[in-house]
């Protein structure tokens, strides 16, 4: 009797923590698929840290002209999908370098500081941050964060480079046509300055004009710079508004027969210049500016890799090569272990497409 009534007993125990385990386990995945965002204005949390709609805002306020037709609605959720995505790889950085004791000094950050205020007046220096929305201690944190995420890649992927004399013969072996040149070929490189920026186009300080005169006077200000021996591939990529921007304003080789279908203005002056002397500001179809540097100048016949400069275009076009590839890799590597929750994007979906403010 006894024997009997064990059974439905031990199967009924056995049945509840059966029971229990399969309801605890369906919680847990469908909070896996779906974590509550801690408040409203928090857009993300990486590691523990949270991103608001406050950061993303005021990046977004700065790229868009306020004097431009404002972007429509899936451009602005676009665009602010985009700055969250970076603001979420730059905070996975900042953490590295913070434990590998990297951030920027303070005396590190007042010298960018007063470096990206020289070209201004202080009126224009105010102003900018008016219209951009930030103020000084935003303009700092900005800049510690990036000269922190500089440090951290330099040591962690530029240092770790090493192209081999092996490496350039084998390049050069395997790429024998591109040496034969058929007519000359001028390696230039091109900041450009546009009255009306363009929030898809980004420059390392995200410094852009927002009409004719801001794009003269810029223009002017990065000849004056230039001729005061400011690096070119430097002033490229902090202030030039053209996609260019990315590899410091680098053109590669252009064959003298494009050059025909370019501004008669533009190719008289390159065809005038020598290497490593830039133009002065010429001006664009449609507004605003371009200066372009002759980096170098190939005539036309065979390029043998005994040539000194044919070796340092090629370990030059390897670095950068394996330098895009690593920081893309180590990047990758960083966001994998690291811990994200994108709620913005959330949001997004579940509302169609729809800004939270809309809701």
């Amino acid at each position: 009797m006894s024997r009997k009534s064990s059974l439905p007993r031990k199967f009924n125990r056995s049945s509840g923590v059966l029971l229990i385990a399969v309801l605890a386990l369906c919680a847990v995945s469908a909070g896996c698929k779906r974590q509550v965002a801690p408040g409203p204005d928090v857009w993300a949390v990486v590691n523990g840290k949270e991103i608001l709609r406050e950061d993303v805002d005021k990046v977004f306020r700065s790229r868009v002209n306020a004097e431009a037709p404002a972007p429509s609605h899936e451009q602005a959720l676009s665009l602010k999908l985009s700055i969250l995505d970076e603001l979420i790889n730059s905070e996975i950085l900042l953490e590295r370098a913070e434990q590998m004791n990297l951030v920027a000094s303070d005396s590190e950050v007042e010298d960018k500081f007063t470096e990206s205020k020289s070209p201004y007046t202080e009126e224009e220096f105010q102003k900018k941050l008016t219209d951009s929305g930030l103020t000084v201690d935003d303009l700092k944190s900005d800049i510690r964060r990036q000269l922190s995420i500089d440090k951290l890649l330099n040591r962690e992927v530029v240092a770790k480079i090493s192209i081999t004399d092996q490496d350039i013969v084998d390049f050069y072996n395997e790429n024998r046509a591109q040496f034969n040149v058929p007519e000359p070929q001028y390696h230039l490189a091109q900041i450009v300055v546009t009255p009306r920026p363009d929030p898809t186009v980004h420059n390392l300080k995200n410094d852009k004009a927002s009409n004719d005169a801001e794009a003269g006077r810029k223009a002017a200000m990065l000849i004056q710079k230039l001729d005061a021996g400011v690096d070119f591939t430097e002033l490229a990529t902090d202030y030039s508004e053209d996609a260019s921007s990315s590899t410091g304003g680098d053109l590669g080789f252009i064959p003298e027969s494009a050059l025909n279908q370019s501004d008669p203005a533009l190719k008289k002056a390159i065809l005038a210049m020598k290497p490593g002397q830039f133009t002065q500001p010429i001006a664009v179809k449609g507004g605003g500016y371009r200066i372009v540097k002759l980096i170098a100048k190939e005539s036309a016949g065979d390029r043998q890799l005994s040539d000194p400069q044919v070796q340092q275009a090629i370990r030059d076009a390897l670095r950068t090569r394996k330098e895009q590839l690593l920081r893309s890799a180590y990047l990758i590597e960083a966001r994998d272990e690291a811990h994200v929750t994108n709620f913005l994007a959330q949001q997004v979906l579940e509302s169609a497409g729809k800004l939270p403010a809309d809701k």
